[in-house]
């Protein structure tokens, strides 16, 4: 059967395969093996998805207590191989991409002229992060209808989508996770598929399109090989599966770690677009986690100077290497209204205000100041089940070196390799063709031309 509901893309084969083929006793549709019920509607608020509790959490707690070079039993299980992270992003049919598949490696820029796909690679992987947390498909394609390749004819229904997938790496190997949506006439996931290991864990299918469900059915092995029920057609099933699934059997035990690692892989991106204009004036000093923009740098580095004094000095060298005229270190200011600025320290020079530097200097401290943090520190989701030493963070810069010159540019790349070389932080960015050569010219940066 044709995940994709029907609809032709360019004439493609579907990315998602049809599903496993029914199996003597299995449960009759609806069943849930014992778990959680779940919303079926395509209108209401977003789901909160449940901590990793399951084989991935106790595999990284197994490895946070055991010393390096441990071993255990079974593939996959014992010393943590790797923290969850994506490694590949699959466009088979998104807006301009077709068939693309890119490697990501711990720092990996896309590159082209304008009209290239840049941005929208970055928007598919942001957009998968998205679901992988929980957001409704709605909230994460405004405009779907934009995401639909131009020659993808409209089948007899008037029908068109577009397929992504990623593949995420970790304690269970690589994790395939593939989706087709379908974005007109409405808005919905009409195929999932997540794979691992060679077996296909989660298979999802459109069975009724009057409906706001697709027909789920995922591994469980033991006398019953499989469980089936409805998923909603506007939520990621991968990101479901641990309210649905027991873990009472060794097939639902890989399911289990096959999802959270999908989960934690995707959860852990965080988008960074600093706005320049919005980083100016003074704030008010809050929880200090930084924004996407940016614009309340000076309330984070108000945190950093005394919860993270190494990185905050650090900072500050940093600062110097991209900054026009000699910096000794980064001050925070606290004004008389109960806010807070932050300033260039000069030495025996009167300090600057941050809000009387260039947009470029702006975008350099931003970019720089979220290399040198953590999940705790910026305004992210965070799984609480696995400590940030466990978590791969990866940054998404869309124009990583938009307004910087190309000391700026330079300095920033050597950040990103050094602080990508120990496995915590990974970069996935965009950068133009001047920038594209400097880094190709920097060890430890893969450049994706988008031209080629």
């Amino acid at each position: 059967m044709d995940l994709t509901g029907g609809f032709t893309l360019d004439h493609s084969s579907p990315v998602v395969p049809p599903p496993v083929a029914p199996s003597p006793g299995a449960p009759s549709p609806g069943s849930s093996s014992g778990a959680v019920p779940l919303r079926t509607g395509g209108s209401g608020p977003r789901v909160s998805v449940p901590e990793a509790r399951g084989p991935v959490a106790s595999e990284v707690g197994r490895a946070r207590r055991a010393p390096q070079g441990g071993s255990g039993g079974g593939a996959g299980r014992g010393r943590l191989r790797a923290r969850p992270a994506v490694t590949e992003l699959r466009l088979s049919a998104f807006a301009g991409h077709r068939s693309a598949v890119h490697t990501l490696g711990p720092v990996t820029l896309f590159a082209g002229p304008s009209g290239s796909g840049k941005s929208t690679t970055l928007r598919a992987y942001e957009a998968l992060a998205r679901l992988g947390a929980g957001d409704p498909l709605g909230e994460v394609f405004p405009d779907a209808a934009d995401c639909v390749p131009e020659r993808a004819r409209p089948d007899a229904q008037g029908r068109r989508g577009f397929r992504i997938g990623c593949t995420v790496d970790g304690p269970e190997g690589p994790v395939h996770l593939d989706l087709a949506v379908q974005a007109e006439p409405r808005l919905r996931i009409v195929g999932e598929r997540l794979t691992g290991r060679g077996r296909t864990l989660l298979a999802t299918a459109l069975r009724d399109p009057g409906r706001s469900t697709v027909q789920a059915e995922w591994h469980t092995a033991g006398t019953t090989p499989f469980t089936r029920a409805p998923f909603p057609d506007d939520l990621l099933g991968t990101a479901l599966l641990p309210l649905r699934v027991a873990g009472k059997t060794p097939g639902q035990l890989e399911v289990l770690a096959a999802a959270e690692q999908v989960v934690i892989g995707l959860r852990s991106a965080f988008a960074c677009d600093p706005r320049p204009e919005r980083m100016r004036a003074p704030v008010i000093p809050g929880e200090g986690r930084l924004r996407r923009g940016c614009d309340n740098l000076a309330e984070v580095l108000h945190r950093t100077r005394t919860d993270c004094p190494r990185r905050h000095l650090r900072l500050a060298a940093v600062a110097g290497a991209g900054c026009a005229g000699p910096v000794t270190g980064l001050g925070v200011q606290e004004l008389a209204d109960g806010t807070v600025r932050a300033v260039l320290e000069r030495g025996g020079r009167p300090a600057t205000p941050l809000g009387r530097l260039g947009d470029g200097e702006l975008r350099y401290l931003a970019l720089a100041l979220t290399l040198l943090t953590g999940p705790g520190v910026l305004a992210m989701d965070r799984l609480a089940e696995v400590p940030d030493a466990m978590q791969s963070l990866t940054l998404l810069a869309d124009g990583l070196d938009r307004g910087l010159d190309g000391r700026q540019v330079s300095e920033l790349l050597r950040l990103a390799t050094d602080i990508a070389a120990d496995g915590h932080i990974r970069i996935a960015g965009t950068v133009g063709e001047r920038s594209a050569a400097e880094a190709r010219r920097t060890p430890g940066v893969t450049v994706v031309d988008l031209s080629a």
